[in-house]
């Protein structure tokens, strides 16, 4: 549908983040996705890093039906039920050692929510009242409730809320290949971790409660990856001041990056853990906190966890759950994901020395970014007024490609894509997704004047 045909279209009485008119979606199978007129697209980010197992999986929804014919919402003070049981253990049975209690939600931003309110509740509980400030990284991004915006690093979403809420500490995230000094980018990675501790000191360690961290990072930082240095160094400062490591894997968690958590690649093991967006992977709306019984058991002691939503354990939700983690062992997707991930990252390299302006291809898995500046030696930005980001992706969606990327405002400078198909995605599909790529980066060249090697 061109743009003539999208203006043409009869006004919506929905709006969401713009004016910007989409297409009307007709249907979608594995990484395709169609319009109503019939053409079809690459579903490169899986919608918005959700759709890990790929869409119209008949074993999901199969599993769907079959629970929909026998209840689809029971409130969870009133019954419980079987596929949230059986999710919450399959879901253990996954996560690190001892990360034994489940709290299902419906989204990533409830999930984060509830991870910080365990938390304080687990210092009441436990006679550290004193502890309430949760140090987050900048830019990072942990949703859009007041409560996770409070502890996401972006002024762009939070800055017309912040009299609202109460904004908490920030470190800076781990940019270290953007450093231009003599350090080792292992040093370098000691050297993001310990603002940490500076941070918690300068806080007052007695006051400090938990510090939340994307392992990869997600929308705000496009796949960044940090030091292997960095992890051990992060848990090791908040064992020392008794700081809780929450992490948010609500992208970069349920097999994408190659591990069932992205954490998982450093046996670097959280407090608290945040799930969300693949482990529903769009079949139905569902998050989780995880969190050990040593956390969980003394607020229930002290009279129970202070929080709760509608739809918290809805057992239609569950059972697509519990029948996603199922087709991801059955077709052994984490496995294809850090297979397919490493040949993926091998073709944006090779992108990346044919467009210069790519100075840095990152990620694990099929969480993969890659960020583009005018000038690679002195990583000068792109003006930003060209919005080279969005005409990029404007450039792949009219040759049928999806991809993600959002510009934080605030954060460093440069523009930034990600690339994060379905795990289910083979080695031709791969090559399919990088051709358009290609092809739009080589449009967005042409139209911003950026180098072009061969």
């Amino acid at each position: 549908m061109n743009n003539q045909q999208l203006e043409g279209r009869k006004p919506s009485n929905l709006f969401y983040l713009a004016n910007l008119r989409r297409p009307l979606i007709d249907r979608a199978e594995g990484i395709y996705m169609w319009d109503q007129d019939g053409r079809r697209m690459i579903d490169g980010s899986s919608g918005a890093m959700v759709v890990n197992i790929g869409h119209g999986n008949k074993n999901v929804l199969d599993a769907m039906k079959r629970q929909m014919d026998r209840v689809t919402f029971a409130y969870r003070l009133h019954f419980e039920n079987e596929p949230a049981e059986e999710l919450a253990t399959a879901l253990a049975h996954k996560l690190p050692e001892g990360m034994d209690k489940i709290f299902f939600v419906s989204g990533g931003s409830e999930a984060v929510e509830s991870c910080l309110k365990l938390a304080r509740q687990w210092a009441v509980a436990t006679g550290q009242s004193h502890r309430w400030k949760v140090v987050s990284r900048f830019p990072s991004y942990h949703g859009g409730t007041l409560g996770s915006l409070s502890v996401t690093g972006d002024d762009a979403l939070g800055e017309n809320f912040v009299p609202m809420m109460r904004p908490m500490p920030t470190i800076p995230a781990p940019t270290a290949w953007r450093d231009r000094d003599n350090f080792s980018i292992e040093e370098r990675g000691v050297r993001y971790a310990d603002m940490l501790e500076q941070t918690i000191l300068e806080e007052g360690p007695e006051s400090v409660l938990a510090f939340i961290m994307e392992p990869i990072g997600g929308a705000a930082t496009a796949a960044l990856v940090a030091p292997d240095s960095y992890y051990g160094r992060i848990r090791q400062i908040c064992d020392q001041y008794g700081v809780l490591l929450i992490h948010d894997e609500v992208m970069s968690g349920a097999g994408r990056t190659g591990k069932f958590l992205g954490g998982d690649h450093w046996n670097c093991k959280p407090d608290i853990v945040a799930l969300s967006k693949g482990l529903g992977s769009g079949y139905a709306a569902l998050g989780a906190l995880a969190a050990p019984s040593r956390l969980v058991q003394p607020l229930l002691d002290m009279g129970g966890f202070q929080h709760g939503h509608t739809y918290a354990g809805n057992p239609l939700a569950c059972a697509a759950g519990l029948a996603v983690l199922g087709e991801m062992d059955r077709l052994d997707l984490c496995a294809n994901a850090a297979v397919m991930g490493d040949f993926l990252m091998n073709e944006l390299r090779s992108l990346a020395a044919r467009f210069p302006f790519i100075v840095d291809v990152r990620g694990k898995g099929l969480l993969l970014g890659a960020e583009m500046v005018a000038d690679p030696e002195t990583l000068q930005p792109i003006e930003a007024a060209k919005k080279a980001n969005q005409r990029l992706l404007d450039h792949a969606y009219r040759r049928g490609l999806i991809i993600y990327s959002r510009r934080v405002k605030g954060g460093p400078d440069g523009d930034n894509f990600m690339v994060a198909p379905p795990l289910i995605i083979t080695r031709e599909q791969v090559g399919e997704f990088v051709s358009i790529l290609g092809d739009s980066l080589q449009a967005l060249a042409d139209e911003l004047d950026l180098p072009v090697n061969g």
